[in-house]
């Protein structure tokens, strides 16, 4: 029997009683991530990182819900559970199972570059890897985060000085806060939508730091936002709510921007490839870091990626699962907060 079952509820360690992540309810569940693919309502029990806690308890509600530090280690039944850095989103951990020196780890979503905001990747040594593939292409090669910083900041400050209104988009639960942080490096005074408001009070309320924004409120003139930029949800662009910041520029983050063609689809002035997963290199390099016998690959390019992965002489075996990609966690995102 291996240490983690794909079942129809989700991932689960039979061992520990309980499931990762998983997309039905269940008894007890152990979560990744607070992206609504990754951690759904209707459990008995959850445990995530501390950090994760508060927009877990903000996505779900009342929950009966516990948190542990990252290598932290907790016995569930039969087996040891510590949580890894994941560097995806802030809280984002791997899951690390241990039961009779057998050693799995679940990686969630992940990204290996440090954004300096969500925790540095940590490769931890197992003798399973389970992988996420969602930019699993050569194609996807990230450009270095202050390099992209730079891009954003430029396209910013040229419209503003355009004497049109910036509008930026990417969704409210990770990407805003790189987005946010990139931006304070302009000056300009920064508006967001309800749902990135919304996270945005629930980090501060669990005492981290984050750029002074205001919320985009319905009453305000719109000449309040001239000279300012705004940052919203992807499923805010071309609604009736971006109608008071006009005349304005729109330009869209996210990973699929890699793809020429990908910013006139999606209606965007501009297009920045900014990811919170990992690219094709930072994908082999932490399968490669772990040194698995054998390694399951999950949502995203899951074929391409396994297929690639045998070619190098690493075991690796794709696996269907319900969770989402991008532009679902996006679309989610944008029902979060009102839209004032």
């Amino acid at each position: 029997m291996p240490l983690i079952e794909f079942t129809e509820a989700g991932l689960y360690c039979r061992a520990g009683g309980f499931y990762i992540d998983p997309w039905k309810p269940v008894d007890r569940a152990v979560i990744t991530h607070a992206h609504s693919d990754h951690a759904r309502y209707g459990s008995r029990w959850y445990l995530c990182h501390h950090l994760t806690l508060p927009l877990l308890r903000l996505r779900l509600g009342d929950i009966v819900a516990e948190s542990i530090g990252w290598n932290e280690p907790l016995k569930i039944g039969d087996v040891t559970i510590r949580l890894h850095p994941a560097g995806h989103i802030i809280g984002s951990s791997q899951i690390r199972i241990e039961h009779k020196d057998e050693v799995w780890v679940f990686s969630g979503d992940y990204k290996t570059e440090d954004d300096g905001i969500s925790g540095a990747f940590e490769p931890v040594k197992c003798h399973t890897f389970i992988t996420e593939s969602t930019f699993g292409l050569p194609l996807y090669r990230w450009q270095p985060q202050a390099a992209l910083y730079q891009s954003i900041v430029d396209w910013t400050v040229a419209t503003v000085a355009d004497g049109l209104t910036p509008v930026i988009t990417g969704y409210s639960l990770g990407k805003a806060q790189r987005i946010l942080d990139c931006l304070s490096k302009t000056g300009l005074p920064v508006f967001v939508h309800g749902a990135i408001w919304n996270i945005q009070q629930a980090l501060l309320s669990a005492g981290l730091p984050q750029p002074e924004v205001k919320r985009v409120q319905p009453d305000l003139p719109a000449s309040t936002y001239k000279g300012a930029v705004i940052v919203a949800p992807p499923g805010a662009d071309g609604s009736t709510w971006m109608r008071r910041f006009s005349p304005y520029r729109t330009a869209n983050c996210s990973g699929w921007m890699q793809v020429r063609g990908n910013v006139r689809r999606r209606n965007a002035d501009a297009g920045f490839a900014l990811s919170d997963h990992a690219d094709w290199q930072g994908l082999l390099s932490a399968v490669k870091a772990t040194g698995a016998e054998q390694v399951y690959v999950t949502h995203g390019f899951q074929s391409a990626f396994s297929r690639y992965l045998t070619e190098l002489g690493i075991a690796a075996a794709e696996v269907k699962t319900a969770y989402g990609t991008e532009e679902e966690e996006e679309a989610a995102a944008t029902s979060e907060g009102d839209a004032a």
